[in-house]
């Protein structure tokens, strides 16, 4: 089992930058695949970031390519989402969350953290 505890969330300009970080726990967090995720309001949770256990692949949504950049430290049992050039279609609240494969499903994910508010004004 898995216990994420995500932080770094908070209110930026557009055009600038934050990463959050997901704290991991458990036996499992090295064998397991980790993603990020958003919801906005109103709207369904989407795709943001995935990489693989050694940290070896990553994959974005189209939305956020070459602007957001997924990173583990498999020591500290951290995931990191380092977010750059901000938009306010980036508001939301983003998930971490832990899944056996790589995946960009939200379904195939088991474990999910409590969410980070990040809110980008224009």
């Amino acid at each position: 089992q898995v216990q994420l505890v995500e932080s770094g969330g908070g209110l930026v300009h557009a055009g600038g930058s934050l990463r959050l970080s997901c704290a991991a726990s458990g036996r499992t967090f090295s064998r397991s695949a980790m993603g990020w995720f958003r919801q906005a309001p109103g709207k369904e949770r989407k795709f943001v970031a995935t990489i693989t256990q050694g940290g070896g692949t990553t994959r974005y949504g189209d939305s956020v390519k070459g602007r957001f950049t997924i990173s583990r430290d498999k020591d500290k049992n951290m995931v990191y989402l380092q977010m750059n050039s901000l938009k306010p279609e980036d508001t939301a609240v983003y998930y971490c969350a832990a899944a056996e494969l790589i995946s960009s499903r939200d379904r195939d994910y088991a474990y999910w953290g409590q969410g980070t508010q990040v809110t980008v004004s224009s």
